[in-house]
């Protein structure tokens, strides 16, 4: 049988780039586009649902979020995800790619319609009510991480496969833009409608009651993009690698193929033959011949995520403490709104986007490895940069260079490891395990993702207990919170070592099923030569 599977995916391997991948990029990337909004919108709107829920008469500042509700406000969905990458990574190799494909979709679209209309009459029920759907989005935005990175994989030709993977996920610099100009556009006209007095002027009137439709439009209309791709999605025939070697139906995978590329695929009759002894998950043959790659793209996922993540969910603080956004008692409810998404704006602008896209350029022409130990090299040159001058940044005249540094840290994050870690489990782990392998891998990154979201919280605050945030402890400050920031991206440098170049071989290639079909005598040469074929670090 492994001829025909391979007639019928070389053909893919081959194909010519054409419009068909471009929609499969725009169809996929939707989902990130949402991923993206949802997750950060929230670092928008948590400084709002301070002043509206948790105002203290007679505080010299605005109320903020008490740091139990700002925690679960911004990790909850984190969990959600966490949970939804391994679910739908498992179900997507059980039932197939495009039938998971429609549930984590609908999931986002309820999930955030639900989150805007989060009820109560207690400022502890609308947080709880906000908690509980903003989980199961963040398990549908899960679902999409593997289920999108298979599915580009598994569609693409291998001379631009890394290119369209990290297409796909380069949605999620869109995602973040869009979030940013959206909170720019509804705050500006509501504050131009609803005017009212800074904090310090007038504590009470500084906040309108029409701010509380504010947080929860920009939270709503991260429904949108995923509501529209819908229809395109289930119009999706299922991928012919999954068809092929995971239902072993290759004359379907054939039709499927030539009605997407419009080119003849025959597909031989199916003969029996001997079937390819074929291993389980986490058996002592996929151990030995992909735990070490799992454990590769599972360490550098975490630990990009705990600096990724840590960096972006409070950047707000990090512009408050260098003076970009001013003393919250100087401003309105409306204009932190404003000023805060200026800033991350800016920052998506400058550094995200263009970082995500220089990742698709170079992807196929440097490799992914060379991208992801460069990214993990410059991300711990400026961390380093930004920390160990500290007090230098935060004068007045060196606010610029601060924010440039700062900037350059989210460039190499995107033109680096952020991208490149989703885009190599896609390519290197057999079919039928693929979207599993992927969805334990980004897991990982999650719990980094709750690492740094969870723990930066704490630990940025200031040393002297009286100067830190109302209800934090005294943490280690925002410097020495960087220098372990630092650390990290050097631990993501090393093992950046444990994950095999994919640039240029076809997915059977990398996974080593070519030879698992043939299942013949010289299996122990063969699985000699895969280990040796997948080396880590390019021949020189």
């Amino acid at each position: 049988m492994a001829k025909e599977q391979i007639q019928v995916l070389n053909a893919l391997d081959v194909a010519k780039t054409q419009w068909y991948h471009f929609t499969a990029i725009i169809i996929a990337g939707m989902g990130f586009f949402t991923d993206a909004y949802d997750l950060f919108c929230i670092s928008l709107v948590t400084k709002l649902l301070g002043r509206i829920y948790y105002h203290v008469d007679g505080a010299e500042k605005p109320g903020t979020l008490p740091p139990n509700v700002s925690a679960a406000v911004n990790g909850v969905a984190f969990c959600g995800t966490l949970s939804g990458q391994l679910f739908f990574g498992w179900l997507g190799d059980k039932l197939g790619r495009k039938k998971v494909y429609g549930m984590t979709l609908m999931l986002m679209v309820i999930c955030s319609i639900g989150s805007g209309l989060s009820f109560g009459h207690t400022p502890k029920s609308v947080m709880a009510t906000l908690c509980f759907f903003r989980f199961w989005l963040g398990f549908g935005i899960g679902g999409d991480y593997p289920l999108s990175a298979t599915i580009m994989s598994e569609y693409s030709n291998k001379k631009t496969r890394g290119a369209f993977i990290a297409a796909v996920f380069a949605m999620q610099g869109f995602g973040i833009l869009a979030g940013g100009i959206f909170a720019i556009i509804i705050s500006s006209a509501f504050k131009a409608k609803f005017d009212s007095p800074p904090y310090e002027v007038d504590p009470l009137g500084s906040t309108v009651p029409q701010a509380d439709y504010i947080w929860r439009i920009i939270v709503m209309v991260g429904a949108l993009p995923a509501a529209l791709t819908y229809y395109w999605r289930m119009k999706m025939p299922e991928t012919a690698r999954y068809t092929a070697l995971v239902a072993k139906n290759t004359q379907q995978a054939a039709a499927d193929m030539s009605k997407v590329l419009q080119v003849e695929i025959q597909a031989e009759p199916k003969k029996d033959e001997q079937q390819a002894k074929s291993y389980g998950l986490f058996s002592k043959e996929f151990l030995s011949r992909h735990g070490l790659h799992l454990l590769g793209t599972a360490s550098t996922w975490f630990l990009l995520d705990i600096a990724f993540y840590s960096q972006n969910l409070f950047q707000k603080d990090i512009f408050s403490a260098i003076g970009w956004i001013p003393p919250a008692k100087t401003m309105n409810a409306l204009e932190e709104v404003y000023r805060i998404a200026r800033a991350q704006t800016l920052i998506a602008l400058c550094s995200t986007v263009p970082g995500y896209w220089f990742t698709v350029a170079f992807i196929d022409k440097i490799g992914r490895f060379a991208i992801q130990l460069m990214g993990f090299f410059f991300m711990t040159v400026f961390m380093f940069a930004l920390a160990i001058p500290y007090d230098h940044w935060t004068h007045k005249d060196n606010r610029i260079g601060f924010v440039v540094m700062y900037s350059l840290t989210f460039f190499f994050a995107n033109f680096g490891p952020n991208a490149t870690t989703f885009v190599v489990p896609a390519e290197i782990f057999p079919a039928r395990f693929r979207a599993t392998c992927h969805g334990i891998s980004s897991a990982a990154g999650k719990l980094g993702a709750i690492v740094g979201a969870f723990g930066f919280l704490y630990l940025a605050q200031n040393k002297d207990k009286s100067k830190a945030d109302a209800g934090y402890p005294a943490g280690i400050g925002v410097k020495n919170s960087l220098l372990v920031l630092g650390v990290v991206n050097i631990l993501g440098f090393f093992f950046t070592f444990l994950v095999p170049e994919a640039k240029g071989k076809s997915l059977e290639e990398m996974s080593g099923e070519n030879e698992e079909e043939v299942g013949t005598k010289e299996e122990s040469e063969q699985t000699h030569s895969y280990s040796n074929s997948n080396r880590t670090v390019p021949y020189v």
